[in-house]
């Protein structure tokens, strides 16, 4: 089997990107969410990125113009699916979100369909054991902005196959990504390393240490990171950053205990960038 039809399942920041990943590497890319609004503005999402990309010079209009081409948009999940190769999960990182998700896939999608969650915490095995074909289930974990970011993590859980994971890393290559591939744990490498220390600079602004603005100079004058950790977190939004770091306190113990600041934003609304305001103030 060759991978020609890519769907991804959620149209959010992430799904968006992955949408754009499928696209640019010339395969048929149909994105899903079960909302109208949200398929809006998933596509707004993607046209606004591509022509931020044109404008800076870092893609022609024709590149442009054969990616959107390639993308189609849709709120009914069974039609899309029903002909898939392979199906890419990008929605909340929930476990039992993602369990029930990928029963259904199971259901719709063909039976030689590769499913692939791209959770950044949870454990691929549990997901898989969701479905009817847990040796065709794999982890994708792109990192944000997923366009952009030329690292995917690769995660096989105990009975995928080694020709679900050859084609996903084929694929994964055709679209200009290299990739890594890990075991099966919550937070795998990369989120195992990278977001406790996210979570410990809220500590660190939660003790009065240094102010937002001086963590986030700190990690990318003196450690060379591209974002600092605050900056960061409302990237990829504040409500992700918990439900991350409550799996690792659940599987990991009080080590990782989310910071009572970052609980407290969240509770408050304040999700980062998404909803004009995080850690910092996006309202203009």
């Amino acid at each position: 089997m060759a991978i020609k039809k890519v769907v991804v399942i959620g149209m959010g920041t992430m799904g968006s990107q992955i949408g754009i990943v499928s696209a640019k590497g010339g395969y048929e890319t149909t994105m899903v969410d079960v909302v109208t609004e949200k398929v809006e503005r998933g596509m707004r999402r993607v046209e606004i990125f591509l022509n931020g990309q044109e404008k800076k010079g870092k893609m022609d209009h024709s590149v442009k113009e054969k990616i959107l081409s390639h993308i189609t948009a849709e709120t009914d999940m069974s039609h899309g699916v029903s002909d898939a190769d392979l199906v890419i999960e990008a929605v909340f990182e929930d476990v039992e979100v993602k369990k029930d998700l990928f029963k259904k896939l199971g259901e719709m999608s063909p039976k030689d369909a590769i499913l692939a969650s791209n959770t950044s915490t949870l454990w691929i095995a549990e997901i898989a054991a969701a479905t009817n074909r847990p040796d065709k289930c794999i982890g994708t974990h792109f990192l944000i902005p997923a366009a952009l970011t030329p690292m995917v993590e690769v995660v096989c859980g105990p009975v995928t196959s080694e020709e679900t994971h050859n084609m996903v890393i084929d694929f994964l290559g055709k679209c200009g990504k290299e990739t890594i591939t890990v075991s099966d744990s919550p937070g795998f490498v990369i989120n195992r390393l990278y977001l406790p220390m996210v979570n410990e600079a809220f500590f660190v602004l939660q003790n009065g240490i240094a102010t937002a603005e001086e963590i986030d100079r700190s990690c990318t004058g003196g450690l060379g990171f591209p974002l600092g950790p605050l900056a960061a977190a409302d990237a990829f939004g504040l409500d992700i950053l918990l439900a991350c770091m409550k799996t690792f306190h659940r599987e990991f113990g009080d080590k990782y205990r989310p910071c009572p600041f970052l609980v407290k934003l969240v509770k408050a609304g304040h999700l980062g960038r998404k909803a004009k305001k995080g850690v910092y103030d996006y309202s203009n």
